[in-house]
């Protein structure tokens, strides 16, 4: 068990002022400077709102670490994406030309040259992502013409066949 004293808790509480916008850390500060104060884990577990094994984790960790260790906000960011914005418009441009002559691009051929750019093999998904950044839209070519004669006119126009 690890003792926080009430002089720890005031230095914590000075530095919850610091991360009030960030709720995840000053739910930490807090409940590890409401433990200096004297609160069992099932009071502080009541008012952050956190499980009381997570309250123990969080006193262990400052015990171990210091209070940075409670400070830092462990979140990678949300920007994924292996090619900058310039860089795929400059990918798509190859097949640009070709989608305005006409010919038909699957995505499959834009993964392989995505995936030999990156270096790395991707999802189908990211291709997808990435077509959508730009605008392309998904045009497949129809099966049948939608003005095409039923099969009743085929077959009667069949019948007026020189003999």
């Amino acid at each position: 068990m690890y003792i926080i004293t009430r002089s720890e808790a005031r230095k914590i509480r000075k530095r919850m002022k610091r991360h009030k916008k960030n709720v995840t850390i000053y739910n930490r500060l807090k409940a590890v400077a409401l433990r200096g104060e004297g609160k069992t884990n099932k009071e502080i577990s009541e008012i952050v709102e956190l499980h009381e094994k997570r309250i123990s984790q969080l006193v262990s960790l400052y015990a171990k670490e210091g209070l940075d260790a409670l400070a830092k906000d462990g979140r990678k960011g949300g920007n994924r994406r292996n090619l900058s914005l310039a860089e795929e418009a400059e990918l798509l441009e190859e097949f640009r030309t070709d989608a305005i002559n006409g010919q038909i691009i699957t995505v499959g051929e834009i993964k392989k040259k995505y995936d030999a750019k990156v270096g790395h093999e991707s999802g189908s998904g990211t291709i997808y992502k990435l077509l959508r950044r730009h605008n392309w839209r998904q045009v497949m070519p129809r099966s049948k013409h939608p003005n095409k004669a039923s099969d009743e006119e085929i077959n009667s126009s069949k019948k007026l066949k020189l003999r």
